[in-house]
């Protein structure tokens, strides 16, 4: 099978190993031409090439399947829609010219929750913050396309760590992420390798249109995440008196596990990050 990585940065380089592994034939896609060139020592045909620009699209080789996880180069509303919105348009105009399979890697930041709720993959999208209402726009092009013919899905990911990922460790350390009015609040994880098993097995078995949550199985409080990291690096929790106002949600995945067959190999933050970071 040919696969086309759109994105081959961290997650989609990953990905691409994977795919390489199993015998499949992968191209990956980087704006930069220096850093496509370097995707070759990895068994994967480079290009380089931005998909936001117009005719993008025209430029993409056939293949069987397609893997949009690109990347918004900076956290603004323009950036975020070169990536996840015209970039992503370009891909399913691609797919539905190839007949080929396509699976959008969204993320749980469309839930902007507070109220420590659950989200599932029926609960509707309530964004927070204009980028997050781009991810929404983002996930309806994906379905519209779907409606329309084009074998397209959506998993979202929750947040994204491991080997080469592990800013939570320094943020812990910093003080950034500390005890403090909010640290009820609820964080929600998924392992690197365990988000490049739910995108293989939506490759192989989503339904068009479908939404898929890429996340594991035990959402953890705050609180509970900085004094297992303190506890870990052996240093004393950081407090602070400064108010946490993000989302506070527990985003469940059940449904998508059992669907796509996924069984996760770090069912949580601790089990994903002991590995990581050595204990003092």
């Amino acid at each position: 099978m040919h696969v086309l990585v759109a994105g081959c940065g961290w997650l989609g380089e990953a990905l691409a190993r994977a795919l390489v592994a199993r015998g499949d034939r992968v191209t990956g896609i980087r704006r930069d031409p220096a850093r496509a060139s370097a995707l070759a020592a990895l068994g994967v045909e480079p290009l380089a090439l931005d998909l936001a620009v117009p005719g993008a699209a025209a430029r993409l080789p056939r293949a069987d399947a397609v893997v949009a996880c690109q990347a918004a180069g900076e956290d603004s509303v323009d950036a975020y829609r070169a990536a996840y919105v015209e970039a992503t348009r370009a891909l399913l105009t691609a797919s539905g010219r190839a007949g080929a399979r396509l699976v959008y890697t969204g993320s749980t930041g469309v839930f902007g929750q507070a109220d420590g709720s659950d989200v599932d993959e029926g609960t509707a999208p309530a964004p927070a913050t204009a980028t997050a209402a781009v991810l929404v726009e983002a996930e309806r092009l994906v379905r519209d396309a779907a409606a329309a013919g084009v074998r397209a899905s959506v998993i979202r990911l929750s947040g994204l760590y491991g080997p080469g990922r592990t800013g939570i460790l320094g943020r812990v350390r910093s003080g950034q992420l500390a005890l403090g009015p909010g640290d009820d609040a609820w964080m929600n994880f998924c392992h690197r390798d365990d988000a490049v098993a739910f995108v293989l097995a939506a490759l192989e078995r989503a339904a068009p249109g479908a939404i898929h949550h890429g996340s594991d199985a035990r959402p953890a409080r705050r609180r509970e995440v900085v004094e297992w990291i303190a506890g870990r690096l052996g240093i004393a929790a950081p407090r602070t008196e400064r108010a946490f106002a993000g989302p506070s949600r527990r985003v469940r995945s059940e449904r998508s596990r059992a669907e796509l067959g996924v069984v996760l190999a770090y069912p949580s933050f601790a089990d994903g990050l002991a590995p990581l970071v050595a204990p003092p």
